[in-house]
Order: C-alpha cells, then structure tokens, then sequence
C-alpha cells in the first residue's frame, strides 16, 4: 500500500499526540478468585487492543483451559503460567502495556493467594494506583485488609475499591453500599484519603469500560473513565536534587563519571552538589545525556554527570543538591514487610539494599507487628511469612536516605539473606532514630596493638561450637590451663556462666538465642581488643549468628572450632542430664531435639572427640595458637 504524504503526516501526528500522552501504572489485587485477571482481560477486549493471533490464542486456550463454557475466558489474556492455568489461579505478577487516546497504563496483575503477599508488594512498590477487588458475595476479606494495608505501606494513595461480580447478587444497590462503606473507613485509617468505590461485572463487562444499564442507582464513572480521569499527585520529595549513583564511568584516566536516573529534582552545569554519606562538595562541570551534552537534568533522566573536582564517589552514594541534601544516618524506625519463609529475629544479621547500596543490617527491635484484619498493634518477638510490623534498624555503614513518603527511591529498601541471597522483607524508612547522629567513636590513644604488644601475644577468639555434652567446655578448659601455663592472658566465655549475668534475662527460643550470641560476640570482640586470647564456648546453633560473630573481628582474630560429636554419642554422655529430659518433654527448643543445629560448613578448626581423648585435641588446638604467635622469648 501506497503512504501518501497526507498519511505519513497522520501517522507522525498520532505517533506524536501518543508519545506525549500521560501515562499511569496500577496494580490489581484481591482475594483468590475476585475476578482481577479477568477484568484487565475484559478491559483489553473492550478497549480493542488485542491483535488477531492474541484472540484466536485466546478462543484457544478458553477451550482448552477455559470455565466459562464456550465464551471468552478474559483471565486466560493475564494468567501466563501454566501451572496458573491448570489451577485457575494467578501466581507471578503479570504486567501489561495498553493506552487509549487519553492515557497510556502499565498494569500488574498481582496474585490473591496470601503465600504470594511478596509477589504482590513487588507490584505495589512501583504503582500509583490500585485496583482493590472484592467479590460481591463476600465482600472485605482479611486479604482484601492485608492487600490495602501493603497499597498503603508502598505509598499507594489512591485506591479504587472494585466490587466484582454484582451480577450475582441481583445488581443489589444496598450490597454494593455496604461494602464500599466498610472499605472507605478502611481506607480512611489507613492513610489512604481517596478511595473511590465502583460496582461492575467483569464477566459481564459492566462498568468496565463503560456504563451499565443494570446498574442506574449508580452516577459514578466506569473503570475506565476513571482510570483515564483520575488525577495522581508524583511526589517530588522537594525540590532538592537527588541522584544515586549506580555507576562509575571510566573509559579513560582522561574521564570520570557518574551515571544514574535522576530521583528528584533538577541540576543545571556549575550548581554545587555534595556526595553522601562522605559529604565532599564540588560543582558540576557536565551534564551528559544520550544524545549529548545538556544544561539541565530533570527528575526520571538517566545522565551521566561529571564534576570540577575528583571526588571518591562509589556506586550507591547519593549526590544530592548542596543547599538542600537529604538526611545520613544509620539508625531508622521503618515499617517492614517479612516475606522469608524462615521468621525475622530481631539481632539476626542481613543485607540491606536501598537504592544501589548494599550494607550490613540487622533489625534491633520489632516494636509491633499488626494485624492486618483490625489494624491492633500487637507485641511480637518475631515475624513469620506476611507478616508487618514497625521495627527499629540498625546499619554497619550510614547511608543518605529521605522518608519513603517523600521519596521511594531513597525511603524503600529490602532485605536480603546473607546465606541464600534471597529477598527476604521489603520495607520503608520512616525516620531516623535521633541517637544515630549522637554517638561517635572516641579516639582512644591505647590502642588494641599496644595492648598486645605489653602483653607480648597476638589476641584472638576460639569461638567452640557444637551440641551440648560434645565436649566444647572440657576442651576449652584444657586449651586455656596450657595458654595460661606458658604465659599467655586468657579468658573463656562458658555459655552456662555467662546465662547466670549477662545473659540471665533469655530463654531457649530461636530470638533468645539469637540475642544470647550477638551479646557474648560483642563482649568477646572487647576481649580480643583488650588484647586477650578469648575461648568462647557456646552452643551457638545457626550459622548465620556464627558468621555474625566472625564479622566483628580483623582478619586472622577469628577461629572457628567445630567439636563434633555425633548426637547419639552427646545424649549417651549426656553430663547434665538434659538430653533425657528432652525426649521426656520437660525442656523445649533443646538443640539437637526439637531445635536445630546448623553445622559449621567451613571450620578453621574441626576436633572429632569420638576419635581422640580431650587432651590430644587441645594440644592441637595449642599448638594452632601458637603457630600464629609472635615469638617473645616463650618456649612451647
């Protein structure tokens, strides 16, 4: 076909009037078999932007997969998997691309199974908007409260409550009353101030794309009126101007710069800027975009910026308008979401990741965990999957960061499990805990060299770990009459001494005993800065609380001595006579019964009691300490 030179100036003029079009993502969400993907299939339908392969694949899978006779199955469009299919459910989260001439959309359907939550708040944390379904039948559901209480937590404030199905209800006005009543008031305490509620039928394909017949009670828009009308207020967080960096550009020893997508705001050549958390200032000498040089960069450009001076600027630091820079701290009150099928212990070591900063982090203290059906603050000592709560979060490093309200990129964060790597919470800053910015390092003249130094040893920690009655104590003992015979400065941690002081206040749970090690790791790292050789002997079941320990030390000041003995052999020796009153039912969360004992994969030091006396493997634990010894007049 021939393209006329009035053709290709329609073309150009649509292609432009669509290029500059708004453009607004949502979500979808509900309970199971709310009818979400079949209302994003139906408004794809009616809006005529399937392509002729997606309807004969469509009229395909209807009747292969499809529940709806020999119609249209519309959630066939969304539900990709197969195994979602199979079941009738949505699993992942889908998302399409589809505009009319008003707007443009990017829609994620997300699924309604509440083991899918994390599936759901990936959706949620890039939306503006959400499509909250309930079906007519049984109106607000504890997931219909858990979904709109993650809409709110990622910074969703505008929320459309669609009742699905009234169709089966007869078109009932008074049913579709109610529940919007009970949604609104829902909405309302959880900070979400526009809430707009519309009755439709998916299946039906009323109030989808336009306005039911069936339904004249009702003066509202259709969804989709809605959804092109609607106005959404982009927070800017300010006007400071905040980039993170996520990467640093040498080509050359000639070029250095610094790429990322502008968060915030706007910079122009020569405006002054300062890289956070370092705080060095410096101007910027040049913009530069895809095409080529700018003179400004705004909020959503992804440029790389150059600048008058050469700045130690590492991928993940901020830089940050001068005049206005965003907060540094360490320490937060945040709102988290736990989506790890292991549970949160407060203590517990993890990676955060905010922005494209990866640092160590631990949760200190769940302050309360909520109920997502009535929104009561509940006490918790520990979170399991799904669960939310308001928590206290503690960082090894400081990192630039405004609240999430304020700015999602620099407010949102997730935790990652250092073992598996796996996401295991997302959640978002609120503030910082004042105390953070009020405690510093003293410097201190005596140093942990010199201490060493008078004491003529190289300290370190032998951390024993192992099932109770493997020998941990009685080796250790051993190990220190020997160091202390040739002269060295000791000292042994014990963990049934130390639970009748320091630790008197903690029992046997998983959090206790999370608790139990990161207290007796600190103290031990003051030892070893005192200059000791500390013998720390402790169960010390998980190794992530291991690998925290180990963290606290230099390199070399750290050696882990597994002593394994087999559990059957610990519960014939059995010293205290614990193992018994275990497998009686007189102790709970005892390890190696109804606890678990995560073995040390990789020990320094690994000593088999069943294969030598006590003795024999001290010495050779001596003989280790001393191999690593500076010489100072000492004979071993």
């Amino acid at each position: 076909m021939t393209v006329t030179p009035e053709r290709h100036a329609a073309l150009a003029a649509y292609l432009r009037k669509h290029e500059g079009r708004d453009q607004l993502r949502f979500i979808t969400c509900g309970s199971v078999d709310d009818g979400k993907s079949t209302l994003l299939g139906r408004l794809l339908y009616d809006t005529k932007l399937l392509f002729d392969d997606q309807l004969a694949a469509l009229a395909r899978d209807s009747k292969r997969h499809g529940t709806q006779g020999d119609a249209l199955d519309f959630a066939l469009l969304l539900d990709g998997l197969e195994a979602e299919r199979e079941q009738g459910i949505t699993i992942d989260v889908a998302y399409r691309f589809f505009g009319t001439d008003k707007r443009g959309f990017i829609v994620a359907d997300c699924p309604g199974h509440e083991q899918y939550t994390r599936n759901m708040a990936t959706g949620a944390s890039t939306a503006e908007l959400a499509v909250v379904l309930v079906d007519a039948r049984k109106g607000v559901l504890t997931q219909t409260r858990r979904h709109t209480w993650i809409c709110a937590l990622f910074g969703i404030r505008h929320v459309v409550l669609a009742v699905n199905k009234m169709d089966l209800v007869d078109y009932d006005r008074s049913r579709f009353e109610a529940i919007a009543a009970e949604y609104t008031a829902l909405a309302y305490a959880l900070g979400i101030a526009d809430a707009t509620c519309i009755p439709l039928s998916a299946l039906c394909g009323d109030n989808v794309t336009a306005r039911s017949p069936r339904m004249p009670w009702y003066e509202g828009p259709s969804l989709l009126e809605h959804l092109e009308t609607v106005r959404v207020e982009r927070a800017t967080g300010g006007t400071g101007f905040r980039l993170p960096v996520q990467w640093v550009n040498r080509p050359d020893h000639g070029f250095r710069g610094y790429a990322g997508t502008v968060a915030q705001g706007r910079i122009a050549v020569g405006a002054e800027i300062v890289a956070l958390p370092g705080g060095r200032r410096s101007r910027i000498a040049r913009i530069i975009g895809p095409d080529g040089d700018l003179e400004v960069a705004a909020a959503g450009q992804a440029v790389t910026l150059t600048l008058a001076d050469e700045l130690d600027i590492a991928r993940g630091d901020v830089i940050a308008d001068a005049a206005h820079p965003p907060q540094v701290a360490d320490q937060f009150a945040c709102r988290l979401l736990w989506m790890g099928d292991a549970p949160l212990l407060p203590g517990r070591p993890y990676w955060l990741k905010i922005g494209a900063r990866t640092v160590g982090a631990q949760v200190t203290e769940i302050r309360h965990k909520i109920d997502v059906n009535t929104q009561a603050e509940l006490a918790a000592k520990r979170l399991e999957l799904n669960e939310v709560a308001q928590c206290n979060l503690s960082l090894d490093q400081p990192v630039a960061f405004e609240p999430y309200a304020e700015n999602r990129t620099l407010g949102g964060f997730i935790l990652i499990d250092r073992q598996s790597n796996a996401t295991v919470a997302g959640g978002t800053l609120d503030f910082a805990l004042r105390r953070a910015g009020n405690v510093h390092w003293q410097h201190i003249d005596v140093d942990k060299a010199a201490r060493a130094t008078i004491k003529g040893q190289k300290p370190c920690c032998l951390w024993f770990t192992g099932l109770s009655g493997s020998g941990k104590s009685t080796i250790a003992n051993l190990v220190e009459r020997r160091l202390h015979a040739l002269g060295y400065h000791t000292y042994i941690l014990d963990g049934d001494n130390v639970r009748h002081g320091l630790n008197r206040d903690l029992g046997f749970t998983d959090e206790d005993r999370v608790e139990n090690i990161r207290r007796v790791a600190e103290v031990a790292k003051l030892m070893v800065d005192a200059g000791l050789i500390v013998l720390v002997s402790f169960i010390s079941p998980f190794r992530s609380e291991r690998r925290m320990a180990r963290a606290l030390f230099g390199e070399g000041e750290f050696l882990e001595v597994f002593v394994d003995t087999p559990l059957a052999e610990c519960e014939r020796r059995d010293p205290k006579g614990l193992y018994r009153r275990a497998r009686a039912g007189q102790i709970s969360n005892f390890t190696g019964i109804d606890s678990p004992y995560e073995a040390p994969e990789a020990p320094e030091i690994t000593l088999r009691t069943v294969e030598a006396e006590a003795g024999a493997l001290a010495q050779r634990l001596v003989e280790r300490v001393l191999s690593f010894e500076p010489a100072h007049g000492r004979e071993a």
